[in-house]
C-alpha cells in the first residue's frame, strides 16, 4: 500500500513542500491528500490525520510520522536506502547540521518573508529588517560552504538530497521577494526551480483557488 502524505496549500505550506519534493524527486509513489490551511475542512479533518494538528504528516503501514524532518528521515530509511544523505561522512555531517539549522532557526526570515509561490517581485519593492537580512546572509553562507565541498553537481552536496528539500522553500522565498543573491545562491536557486518535481509543485500551486491574506498581503 502506498504511503499517504497529507499536506497544506502548495502556495503557502513550506513545511509540506519539503517531504513532498523529496518523495517526488526520488520517484517514490505516494498518495497525496491536501487540506487547505485555515479552511473548515482542515479544522474538521486534521485531527484524524495528525496528532500534532499540523501538516505535513505521513501515514505508512500503520505508522504515523509527523514533522517534515522526521518524514524525510523516515523516507530516507524506508524508501531511499540512505540515498537522501551524502555517502561521505564529513559531507553528511555538514548536510545534517545545515538541515537541522534550517528546521529550527531562521525565524525572522520565515516570519517576514513567508513562502508564497504566487508572489511576483516585480509588483513592488519589499523591505525586511536587519534580523531577516542576517538570516538571509547566513543561508547564503551555508550554501557557499556546502557547494564549496560538493565538487560536481548542481545541488548543495552535488546530487539532490534531503538538505536540498529542506532549503527548497527558501529558494522560493528568495525568488518571490527579489532577494539579492550571490552567484552561488543564484545558481542554486535556479537548479531547485528547474527540478521537474519543483515545477510540478508550482503547477499545483497555480491551480489553487484559496488565498490567505497573511501571505498575499505581505509587502503590499
Amino acid at each position: 500500500m502506498q504511503p499517504l502524505l497529507v499536506i497544506g496549500n502548495k502556495n503557502y505550506s513550506s513545511w509540506s513542500l519539503r517531504p513532498w519534493l523529496l518523495l517526488k524527486a526520488f520517484g517514490v509513489p505516494f498518495e497525496e491528500r491536501r487540506l487547505a490551511l485555515g479552511s473548515e475542512e482542515f479544522r474538521r479533518e486534521i485531527a484524524r490525520f495528525s496528532p500534532s494538528g499540523r501538516v505535513p504528516v505521513l501515514h505508512h503501514q500503520g505508522r504515523v510520522i509527523w514533522d517534515s524532518l522526521a518524514i524525510v528521515e523516515y523516507a530516507n530509511e524506508v524508501f531511499l536506502d540512505g540515498r537522501g544523505w551524502p555517502t561521505d561522512l564529513d559531507a553528511r555531517a555538514l548536510a545534517r547540521s545545515a538541515s537541522a539549522e534550517m528546521h529550527s532557526g531562521f525565524t525572522d526570515l520565515r516570519t517576514q518573508l513567508p513562502m508564497n509561490c504566487g508572489r511576483d517581485p516585480s509588483t513592488g519593492v519589499y523591505r525586511w529588517d536587519a534580523n531577516a537580512q542576517r538570516d538571509i546572509d547566513r543561508v547564503q553562507q551555508l550554501w557557499r560552504e556546502l557547494r564549496g565541498r560538493a565538487g560536481s553537481g548542481e545541488f548543495l552536496c552535488g546530487a539532490f538530497g534531503i538538505v536540498d528539500a529542506m532549503f527548497a522553500p527558501v529558494a522560493v522565498r528568495f525568488r518571490g521577494y527579489g532577494v539579492a543573491l550571490d552567484d552561488t545562491a543564484r545558481a542554486y536557486c535556479d537548479a531547485v526551480e528547474a527540478l521537474p518535481a519543483m515545477r510540478e509543485w508550482r503547477e499545483g500551486a497555480a491551480e489553487e483557488s484559496e488565498r490567505l491574506a497573511k501571505y498575499d498581503n505581505v509587502g503590499q
